[in-house]
């Protein structure tokens, strides 16, 4: 994808999706932007896999935001700047939206995009190593309005102004006390930890988790009453094989072999 900028691997019914440019601590060119977005596509088509991991390349970060070297001559003025915020925009609300769950592996550096990326991930585990921030009041541009969004839906307004306004990085325990991640690992235990917790989310009912993520991305984007359409499509999963397979395993006392169907 696009240089392999951006991987895309499985392992049976989880992904892998590795931001790939471990020399500028994987650092997001706007080509990587639109290979994330491909591969986002590819893997909202494929019905097999039951969870996504969301890494860096390295050891050194997860994302460390947008490589600025290519400021001058991709993102020099407001018009440019407006395509290339399309661009990302576009990759995090398909990320946000994706139908399978999400998790955020994050060693090192997670700024700037790589904090959104994580941000619009359905959990977000951290090495006792990484780092996080949004310092753009160094490079003299507002945080976009399409990027903000995911950001402030995770931990409020007044933490994210914090953020912004000072350009403070903060350590892993201080980023879990505010809620920008889910838990908090040794360094030494982040891949072992991230995989047990994305298999525990593949042995589970996909059609039940794909529902779960879809009502509660409605209900955070919007507060409004549900319409009885809604209502309806909630309680399709009670027509599949695996609702059928879930509690009769229960009952059965036996582990349940889900389909997906």
């Amino acid at each position: 994808m696009s240089d392999d900028l951006i991987l895309l691997e499985r392992d049976g019914a989880i992904a892998f999706i590795t931001i790939n440019n471990p020399a500028k601590r994987n650092a997001l060119t706007l080509a990587a932007w639109g290979a994330l977005s491909e591969v986002i596509e590819t893997l909202e088509a494929d019905d097999d896999v039951r969870c996504v991991i969301i890494r860096g390349a390295g050891e050194k970060a997860f994302a460390a935001g947008a490589d600025i070297s290519e400021f001058s001559n991709k993102r020099a003025n407001a018009e440019q700047a407006l395509k290339y915020g399309d661009a990302v925009s576009r990759a995090l609300h398909q990320l946000q939206n994706l139908k399978h769950p999400t998790i955020a592996m994050i060693r090192g550096a997670c700024t700037g995009g790589g904090l959104e990326i994580a941000a619009c991930c359905d959990m977000r585990i951290a090495s006792e190593n990484a780092r996080f921030g949004v310092p753009i009041n160094r490079i003299g541009h507002a945080f976009a309005a399409g990027e903000l969004r995911p950001v402030i839906e995770l931990v409020g307004k007044a933490v994210v102004l914090e953020l912004l306004l000072e350009g403070q990085i903060l350590d892993a325990e201080l980023a879990l006390q505010k809620g920008l991640v889910s838990r908090v690992v040794p360094a030494l235990e982040l891949e072992a930890n991230v995989a047990t917790t994305a298999a525990n989310i593949a042995n589970g009912a996909p059609l039940a988790a794909r529902m779960t993520k879809r009502f509660i991305n409605r209900i955070s984007a919007d507060l409004s009453p549900f319409s009885d359409k809604e209502i309806t499509e909630s309680y399709e999963p009670c027509d599949s094989d695996d609702y059928t397979e879930g509690y009769t395993a229960f009952l059965e006392k036996r582990a349940p072999e889900f389909k997906g169907k």
